[in-house]
């Protein structure tokens, strides 16, 4: 058993094999042939308290190759005249990976009560959220109804996209009466991943795009991490990554497939991030998933629980976000600026708040990982697991950390977090709770 609060069906609209692997079909309806009885679907969800989220972006795909399509919506747009346009005057037809899309002209006064309709008739249905997918890819060279200069439209046009889906949520739930407009859980969510200084102003949640399945630092687990903290400290308050990676490769001479190992560790990273998400990636057939075996989905489980378990201070850090730009994963440097060493650390830890302090796994086969304790600090650090004390601030020193325990330290957290420790019948030992301590934890 382990926690559910929404299920993300991104093949909604129903998908295609080309080149790159599984894709979509970008005209935003549902494929009823994929999931034929939808709206009971949701409808089976939402009793059991699982929202459903969708996906969509700002662009559209023609769709005459599609078999059972109940609308084509590029040729909608096209009717009314609110695609971008090439130096000719015709829809602009942006190459992406294996097909080309017409991108929506965000700028026509159009558009957005033409989409906002689109996302209606979803909502209508009872999702309750969406991947807003995107916005990153206008032409430097396009067309737009406002006549302004595409190449500096392009940083614009991501913050535009939000703000037409933040609208929607806005109007939304001032539209509806009862408890919906003030239940948190019955509200309307979306996350995207393109954005310009003005994004955080309009979106709700972001992610960091399309990582590779790898260990690598340019653009593996390590970027995620990396991605995750200067996101932090430009406005981006609440973000987080595909658990375990997007991009596969599967050619006669490349090879990138997510192994077990990199999808577990991945899980225990983004357990401590402010959305714990699961992707299966561009090749699913290619990557380790949390449904795999019983090994991965009982880790999964358990880290979906570690997710659950820090909730309460999860909702303080999105109100402290709101009140004063903190992040809810942050670099160390912003509350230890005096010590120098933190100022070298990139994706090696990384606090959450000011009360935790995770130290992911993030190298193949490593057991151990080397934690360094910041100066400034007062009171001491307790490894749960051990009872070993640490107090000697400044300084590095290497813990276990095998597959399942990674290290973290938090706060005098200790009988927070005991419903989870108790059931580890390897590590069980007397705990006692202590202001003047933090507690170096790894979770079982």
């Amino acid at each position: 058993m382990f926690p559910i609060s929404a299920f993300w069906l991104q093949d909604w609209v129903g998908h295609r094999e080309t080149l790159i692997g599984s894709q979509l079909w970008w005209n935003w309806e549902v494929d009823e042939k994929r999931y034929w009885g939808w709206k009971q679907l949701v409808k089976d969800l939402t009793s059991q308290h699982i929202k459903v989220m969708t996906y969509c972006n700002p662009c559209l795909a023609p769709t005459h190759q599609k078999p059972n399509k109940k609308r084509n919506l590029f040729e909608e747009a096209k009717e009314l005249d609110i695609l971008v346009k090439d130096m000719n005057g015709e829809p602009y037809m942006v190459p992406n990976t294996a097909f080309d899309v017409g991108m929506l002209d965000l700028t026509h006064p159009k558009t957005a009560s033409w989409f906002k309709l689109i996302l209606q008739e979803m909502v209508d249905d009872g999702v309750r959220g969406w991947m807003a997918d995107f916005g990153e890819g206008l032409p430097v060279d396009a067309i737009l109804y406002s006549g302004e200069d595409p190449i500096s439209a392009h940083n614009r046009y991501p913050e535009l996209w939000a703000q037409i889906n933040r609208e929607f949520v806005d109007e939304w739930k001032s539209n509806c009466v009862g408890k919906v407009t003030e239940d948190p859980q019955e509200a309307l969510v979306f996350f995207m991943r393109a954005g310009f200084r003005d994004s955080p102003k309009w979106g709700m949640l972001f992610w960091e795009g399309d990582q590779m399945v790898s260990w690598q630092a340019n653009d593996g687990i390590k970027s995620s991490v990396i991605g995750l903290l200067s996101s932090g400290i430009s406005g981006y308050a609440f973000n987080h990554s595909d658990i375990g990676g997007y991009c596969a490769v599967d050619l006669p001479i490349i090879k990138y497939r997510r192994s077990e190992e990199l999808l577990l560790r991945w899980m225990e990273l983004n357990a401590f991030t402010a959305v714990f998400r699961t992707h299966e990636g561009n090749k699913p057939s290619c990557n380790s998933q949390f449904y795999s075996n019983h090994q991965t989905l009982s880790h999964f489980a358990r880290f979906a629980k570690v997710y659950k378990a820090w909730k309460f201070y999860r909702i303080q850090l999105v109100k402290e976000a709101a009140q004063k730009g903190l992040p809810v994963c942050r670099h160390l440097f912003l509350h230890y600026p005096d010590d120098d060493h933190v100022h070298h650390l990139s994706y090696q830890q990384f606090l959450v708040g000011t009360e935790i302090l995770v130290v992911p796994v993030l190298d193949k086969g490593r057991k151990k990982v080397k934690v360094y304790f910041p100066a400034g600090e007062t009171s001491n650090w307790l490894h749960i697991w051990t009872g070993q004390v640490f107090s000697k601030h400044g300084s590095e020193t290497w813990i276990e950390a095998p597959i399942g325990y990674p290290a973290c330290i938090c706060y005098d957290w200790l009988c927070y977090w005991r419903n989870l420790l108790e059931k580890s019948e390897k590590y069980r030992h007397s705990l006692t709770k202590s202001s003047s301590n933090r507690y170096a934890v790894e979770i079982k």
